[in-house]
């Protein structure tokens, strides 16, 4: 409750009478139409469309959201059907394009800039659901709600008719996001900030934010007939993380107007790359429809990678070429259908731990209007929110209106519009209870017992910043994780900065320390050195320091924990030994990365050295900064390093020993004493537990591709070649023994990162128990040499 000195800092003058406010709700609730209802509320402005009034029929509490459909006696119009619990009366808005006598002098129809707004009462009310069916409403129809309850935000209600709510199941969304001061449900430049939150503001929003559109997505059963889904077992998967926007923007060889754009990436020139890269999963940033921030939009930036949902049923208009009015879901459609075609994966990156909507300051664009109690985690100082997430609030998911609308927006995904899976920001926030991570968690519960989600790949960002938000390996046997400690033990390798190789061993062979427990696999583990936040690969051996002055923070914002070693410059530089070294470095850890066992997860362009200029926190840089610079391949190092990572994916794929489905035992697998995993020392021994606590820049690998547990879809056994990788962080060159038999008798080199270009270094033979050169910095891998192979063969891109 409100202290007597917040009550009293609030005028009477500011708030509606209760006599009024209670004549609008019965005015609403007793059907008597939407100009009757504007009168009793004092709103004006408000018009009905040309022709005879709308009726609203009862329709049906399910499903929710907008649906178009055949009505009784065969009459076609729209279900609407919104959950408002608490709620006193809601009415759905319709809003269409004025005619040249709709419009008045200033050119606004209605309240709302060339449009005319219509409200119809929602009278049926069942289980909470609000719901009507309006004869002749068609798809393309754009649509809001306004939600009439009390306004006492000390106890955690925010209803306010006056702002126009977009429909949390809404399929396609049209118009910007814009945040004046009318968006928000209390008074925003309230004189006293300490207490702004609970001035209601009853100026209309309807002029200033998107209206959802109804969409025809009754689709016909053979929709998806010539659609196959590449299933791609998670064993043999690569992830590729990109920006739908930055991926193609720049690219020249996809038309200037597709550029940017769901119809974009669809484009042959950009599956072409994906597809000769040799990745099966994109792994898209948001794609729901996202809101940028009112801090940003006051210093001229945008949001540019869309962690800040709206709507989690509506591909992201501003990604779509052909238009806004239900267009962007068939656009979005054909670019699945495209990918799956060439064989790769569609994976969404999907944020329901918070919205837009952000804390108590924030606008009130959807859920905070319509039930704000029921969606949002409070606190017992309910003018306040939760905030798991770091960005103002945090979803109730423990609520059962909640937990559908996330189950039902991830199977509309899956089912409707083909994605193979989802990558949950902040899932920790998703895995709580009442206040604790809990792995038994509704939320968990229902994803593992639903038949079509718990087919789908599943990964979470296993972490939010919450007490005890840290989960890394605890999450149940159904998904994967991003790998964080992976990221973190390869950086600080390269960089010399490891005090020892225990934890680089784990995350080398799978992470079985991490994931070895309830049935689970090395494929639990995404590895990854680089993502979305932070350095790219290139500035992570460019950039000692962040730089993202550009941000309008201060440089204050992102991590500096950077884990990064700049190679004796910061930034970019004409030194040709620094730049030689940078590429070497970049080498090496693409190289670890990929003959790593786990899942491989590849950002867009550092495949080709793309660069923010060091700036680790881009997440508001829709520009040059992050868009990915197609030019790069046009320079000899750029190109050669896109080379190397598609000969290394070949490899990859070629050989099973390089993406096992178990992990090592470490044992004895027959009698001369082989083991699937051994470790070396640079002496070619085997490595004891004093050498794992003790510092060390020199570590070989063995993997034997004689003991491959499980067998091929005929039931043969598995048998593949066997692999030796020697990676070197000193700055000095090294001997390395070659460990002898019964390891192997000879061994033929693969990759040589101390090479620019890999094609001079495959085909040298080398006898095992004999010393090989390895350059400072660099990774050699060898392939074990079976009897009667010939000496010198070449190595095809498939090794």
């Amino acid at each position: 409750m409100a202290s007597a000195a917040e009550q009293e800092a609030v005028p009477k003058s500011v708030q509606k009478s209760v006599r009024a406010e209670e004549e609008e709700i019965r005015a609403v609730r007793d059907g008597r139409g939407a100009l009757a209802a504007a009168e009793a509320g004092g709103r004006t402005g408000i018009r009905e469309p040309g022709g005879p009034r709308r009726s609203v029929w009862p329709g049906a509490p399910n499903p929710l959201g907008a649906r178009f459909r055949i009505g009784p006696d065969g009459v076609a119009g729209t279900n609407f059907a919104l959950w408002a619990g608490g709620a006193e009366a809601v009415e759905v808005c319709l809003f269409d394009d004025a005619t040249s006598t709709d419009v008045g002098p200033d050119g606004a129809g209605g309240p709302g800039r060339g449009t005319v707004e219509t409200r119809l009462p929602l009278t049926e009310l069942t289980h909470e659901i609000w719901h009507g069916f309006v004869p002749g409403v068609r798809p393309g129809q754009r649509y809001g709600f306004r939600v009439h309850g009390r306004w006492d935000p000390w106890t955690g209600a925010r209803w306010n008719p006056a702002k126009l709510l977009l429909d949390p199941y809404a399929r396609a969304v049209d118009g910007d996001f814009r945040l004046p001061p009318q968006v928000y449900g209390h008074v925003r430049d309230w004189p006293q900030q300490g207490v702004a939150d609970t001035v209601r503001d009853d100026r209309d929003s309807a002029p200033y934010v998107p209206k959802g559109v109804v969409v025809h997505d009754d689709a016909p059963e053979d929709e998806w007939a010539d659609d196959r889904r590449p299933k791609t077992p998670w064993a043999d998967s690569v992830i590729y993380e990109l920006h739908v926007r930055g991926f193609t923007k720049l690219h020249p060889d996809i038309p200037e107007e597709l550029r940017g754009t769901y119809a974009g990436l669809a484009h042959p020139a950009a599956i072409d790359h994906l597809r000769r890269l040799g990745v099966t999963a994109v792994e898209l940033l948001p794609v729901h429809q996202f809101a940028h921030e009112d801090h940003l939009l006051r210093r001229g930036l945008r949001n540019y990678w869309g962690y800040n949902s709206i709507g989690y049923f509506a591909p992201h208009a501003g990604y779509a070429a052909g238009g806004t009015r239900g267009q962007q879901v068939e656009e979005f459609k054909r670019m699945v259908r495209a990918m799956h075609a060439a064989g790769i994966e569609v994976i969404l990156d999907v944020v329901y731990n918070h919205t837009a909507e952000a804390g108590e300051l924030g606008p009130t664009l959807s859920l905070r209007g319509i039930d704000n109690r029921g969606y949002y985690r409070l606190p017992s100082d309910a003018r306040r929110y939760t905030d798991y997430t770091g960005c103002g609030n945090t979803l109730h998911v423990v609520q059962p209106q909640v937990l559908r609308l996330i189950t039902d927006s991830l199977r509309y995904w899956v089912t409707e519009m083909g994605v193979d899976g989802f990558r949950f920001d902040l899932a920790a926030a998703l895995a709580r209870s009442m206040h604790d991570v809990d792995m038994l968690s509704p939320f968990l519960a229902v994803i593992a017992q639903d038949p079509v989600l718990r087919r789908v790949k599943l990964i979470a960002e296993p972490w939010d910043v919450g007490d005890g938000g840290y989960q890394v390996g605890a999450f149940p046997p159904l998904w994967t994780e991003w790998n964080d400690r992976y990221r973190d033990a390869v950086r600080d390798f390269w960089r010399g900065a490891l005090p020892d190789v225990r934890d680089l061993g784990y995350r080398l062979s799978g992470s079985s320390d991490l994931y070895a427990w309830g049935g689970r696999r090395p494929y639990a583990s995404v590895n990854f050195i680089t993502a979305h936040d932070g350095f790219t690969l290139r500035d992570l051996v460019s950039y000692e320091h962040k730089h993202n002055e550009a941000n309008g923070e201060g440089n204050r914002d992102g991590t500096n924990d950077n884990r990064s070693w700049n190679c004796g410059a910061e930034g970019e530089t004409d030194d040709a030994g620094v730049n030689a070294l940078r590429r070497r470095q970049l080498r090496n850890l693409l190289t670890t990365l990929l003959v790593s066992t786990g899942v491989p997860m590849l950002v867009a362009g550092d495949e080709m050295g793309r660069t923010q200029g060091g700036n680790n926190n881009a997440y508001c840089q829709d520009d040059e900064v992050s868009w990915l610079d197609w030019s790069l391949l046009e320079q000899p190092g750029a190109l050669g390093l896109r080379r190397l990572t598609t000969r290394l994916l070949a490899l990859r794929h070629a050989h099973p020993v390089l993406r096992r489905r178990a992990f090592f035992s470490g044992r004895p697998q027959a009698p001369d004493g082989l083991r699937d995993l051994a470790w070396f020392t640079p002496c070619g021994a085997e490595m004891t537990a004093d050498d794992w606590y003790a510092p060390a820049s020199t570590l070989g690998l063995f993997l034997s591709g004689r003991d491959i547990p499980g067998r091929d879809a005929r039931g043969e056994k598995i048998t593949d070649d066997s692999f030796l990788t020697v990676l070197h962080a000193g700055a000095d060159p090294v001997d390395f023994t070659l460990p002898g038999p019964p390891w192997a008798r000879a061994y033929e080199l693969v990759v040589d990162t101390s090479r620019e270009e890999q094609e001079r270094a495959p085909g040298t033979v080398h006898e095992g128990g004999a010393p090989v050169a390895v350059p400072g910095r660099s990774v050699l891998l060898f392939r074990v040499c079976t009897p009667g192979a010939a000496h010198g063969r070449p190595v095809t891109e498939a090794g």
